[in-house]
């Protein structure tokens, strides 16, 4: 692992005619589905632009066995959300044989938990803030006197802050429960850490994961919810993030720790919050198929790296790969050679 950041010159080896046909596969069905459109399009034009044959596929609309018929070569994943971001997808692709951008299929489902993904990250050392997952409005009564107010209650597979409240007295423990029940019958309560959010990208090059520049986000109020992540102008994104150079590092090796601890591949983006109160950083989730808007994280750091939208897009897709190619191409040259 290594943080160093990326070389702008990574895709000039990239042959563009052998990455085939090529599906960007956006929309779906998920609660992100608006989101995703935006990205979609925002992937599909860059790729474009840089030469290669891409089709826009709306998991939504289309029936997804389209993607062998049609005679797509390999797969964008611009999906967030349930349907896209949580195995399921990278799943029936792994049966197609189809590559296809970011983690692979435990990876993906294991991120989209959040109490899988603390699970295995307190269990590597990992900072991240306390927890308790409940399944009912008194539970959440009783982990607000456990972790202490405020106290964040969100669905446990699901992003982009939909269905989160911050609680800060027992009244609003119901609330806060049906809200996020209507998303996931799973919810997380967890430890509020007042401290500063930034974000960290993690991209494959040369087979290595490397982190981005660290960014720090500063929201209207610091509320970085849904509106001011993709629709609102008011949000202010500082990308050099402005802390400290060994706190930076610090982050970065810790991103990079929590995407080797769930096995990620290709590219990822860490979210860490930095307490106030003593400057201790704490990991909050992965996502494994960050938002390509144009408010969006991980192309703000490669470009401060030196990669532009379209180059990162590229780039991103010409790692794409399936994890079961080694075992077909065996069990294929097993086939060949009699064995089986």
């Amino acid at each position: 692992m290594s943080a160093q950041t990326i070389n702008p010159a990574a895709n000039a080896a990239i042959d563009v005619a052998a990455l085939g046909k090529v599906a960007v596969l956006f929309g779906g069905t998920s609660a992100e589905r608006e989101v995703s459109l935006m990205s979609g399009e925002g992937v599909l034009q860059a790729l474009r632009s840089r030469g290669v044959d891409a089709h826009a596929f709306d998991t939504g609309t289309k029936p997804l066995w389209d993607l062998k018929t049609e005679g797509y070569d390999r797969c964008f994943i611009a999906l967030h959300g349930r349907g896209g971001e949580d195995g399921s997808i990278q799943g029936f692709l792994e049966l197609l044989h189809i590559p296809y951008t970011g983690p692979g299929v435990m990876a993906s489902a294991m991120a989209m938990d959040k109490v899988v993904t603390k699970r295995l990250w307190h269990g590597d050392g990992l900072a991240t803030p306390a927890w308790a997952l409940v399944n009912s409005p008194e539970a959440v009564a009783e982990a607000l006197t456990t972790l202490g107010a405020p106290m964040i209650v969100k669905p446990a597979r699901e992003g982009s802050t939909l269905g989160l409240t911050k609680v800060t007295t027992p009244e609003q423990c119901a609330q806060a429960y049906a809200l996020a029940a209507k998303y996931d019958d799973e919810v997380l309560c967890e430890q509020f850490i007042d401290g500063q959010e930034t974000t960290c990208a993690l991209l494959d090059v040369g087979g290595t994961a490397q982190a981005l520049p660290v960014i720090r986000i500063v929201a209207p109020g610091g509320n970085y919810d849904f509106h001011n992540k993709y629709y609102g102008d008011d949000t202010q994104y500082f990308c050099p993030s402005g802390l400290d150079a060994a706190l930076e590092a610090q982050i970065q090796q810790m991103c990079l720790a929590a995407y080797d601890s769930l096995h990620c591949r290709g590219w990822a983006r860490a979210d860490v919050l930095i307490r106030h109160s003593d400057g201790k950083p704490f990991l909050l989730e992965i996502n494994t198929s960050p938002g390509m808007t144009g408010h969006s994280l991980v192309p703000m750091a490669a470009r401060a790296s030196g990669m532009s939208y379209e180059d990162l897009c590229l780039h991103i897709l010409a790692a794409a790969r399936c994890d079961s190619a080694a075992f077909v191409a065996a069990a294929a040259a097993d086939k060949q050679a009699g064995c089986v």
